[in-house]
């Protein structure tokens, strides 16, 4: 009884199997039938109601057909540089834009409509002359003013579209360019690190799609002088700032012209704000405030992070972008301790390869902590006394937060 108990039981499991098998057959060719047999009807063409040209463009408005299985609607064209561009607008909308153009000629524009099963309309042909490309128009507004260090560089753009704008710096002798990115309307960026002396200042422009001006001359100016504001003098207001004086750190470390190296415990160079020594928590934002004991103007500054530690990997690498290094803070100036006007926010940022702490650091990051996180502000501070350094948070620590060096620029003892 026992073997032909097992032999029915192996009859059965071979009889499911084969059914099985059938069933994912006939599903398999159902569902090759519903492929051959799908929707291969065009949907209706679109009707062309506008076209409004634009600088390096065009909006193209349209009626949609009525078929209730629309998708997109497609226009291909060829652009300035000889490269066939397709853009595609949903059916949600009824223009889409052509852009990235640098003529003022004719651009022939094919338009058609996809249904849900990818059947495309016929094409439905349209012309239009764009306006001059917004490029130009940058170009022509860039305004150049010497500024302390360096220069300011100023343009609109009307089109609010990403343009480069290469800034040619010739001292006479040797020329350097900068790369300037922005897609605000109103732009002002402060080009920066220059000597007082006479530059040459040129520019060209290009848009994202790779057309660009040719070079112009904006004239030649002279950067303002400035100096490195020297920290002789400076002294800690320690009633109004926090206690960074743990271990081997000292608060007044953070301006001792001795930066911290990874390579040594020798220079011990930074404050190390401790939760113990400030009521068991670091409560941000964590205040340290100087009397630089004169009066001075900035235009920008550098901040170095902690680089040393005591348990680090293996070979050893800086201590930057870790948990208990300072990460964003606030500065502030003063001429009575008692009213202060923010010169702004700031943020370190994060130095690995996926921008949110997660991932390996850069090199580069490595280099830029390295060499002191440099920060410019809006403009040139008026003149004061006292200067708070606000931290408004670390890299993660709820124990400790460090700073190595802080280094001021501008003008010194007004």
């Amino acid at each position: 009884k026992s073997l032909l108990v097992k032999f029915k039981i192996m009859k059965l499991n071979t009889i499911y199997k084969f059914v099985l098998l059938m069933i994912l057959i006939s599903l398999a060719f159902n569902c090759s039938n519903d492929d051959d047999t799908g929707d291969t009807t065009p949907p209706g063409v679109l009707k062309v109601t506008e076209i409004i040209p634009t600088n390096g463009g065009g909006i193209i408005t349209y009626d949609l057909p009525n078929d209730e299985d629309i998708s997109y609607v497609k226009a291909v064209y060829t652009n300035s540089l000889g490269n066939e561009v397709s853009k595609v607008s949903s059916k949600y909308n009824n223009t889409i834009e052509i852009f990235g153009l640098n003529q003022t000629t004719p651009v022939d524009v094919k338009l058609s409509v996809f249904d849900e099963s990818n059947n495309e309309s016929s094409k439905v042909p349209v012309s239009f002359t764009p306006l001059e490309s917004f490029i130009f128009l940058v170009q022509e507004s860039i305004s150049v003013n010497a500024d302390f260090g360096g220069v300011n560089i100023n343009w609109e753009n009307i089109e609010e579209k990403t343009v480069f704008v290469y800034v040619h710096i010739n001292d006479g002798n040797s020329e350097e360019v900068r790369i300037l990115s922005s897609k605000k309307m109103n732009e002002n960026i402060f080009v920066g690190g220059l000597d007082a002396i006479p530059y040459e200042i040129s520019t060209k422009v290009e848009d994202f799609n790779g057309n660009i001006t040719s070079i112009e001359s904006k004239g030649n100016y002279t950067p303002i002088f400035e100096e490195v504001i020297a920290k002789d003098s400076w002294s800690l207001i320690a009633n109004l700032s926090i206690n960074g004086n743990a271990y081997e750190g000292e608060t007044v470390n953070f301006w001792d012209n001795v930066i911290d190296t990874v390579e040594t415990d020798a220079d011990n160079s930074y404050f190390i704000i401790n939760r113990d020594d400030n009521g068991g928590a670091l409560n941000f934002p964590m205040d340290i405030v100087i009397d630089l004991n004169k009066n001075v103007q900035v235009r920008r500054f550098k901040v170095w992070q902690r680089a040393f530690w005591y348990q680090g990997p293996t070979p050893v690498q800086p201590y930057y972008y870790q948990s208990e290094n300072l990460k964003t803070f606030d500065l502030y100036s003063s001429n009575d301790k008692n009213t202060w006007n923010l010169l702004g926010q700031f943020d370190i940022g994060f130095g690995d390869s996926n921008g949110d702490g997660t991932g390996s650091i850069l090199s580069e990051k490595i280099d830029e902590a390295t060499n002191g996180h440099d920060f410019i502000l809006d403009a040139v501070s008026e003149p004061f006394r006292y200067l708070k350094f606000s931290i408004t948070s670390n890299y993660g620590s709820t124990r400790f937060c460090h700073g190595s060096e802080i280094t001021l620029y501008g003008i010194d003892n007004l």
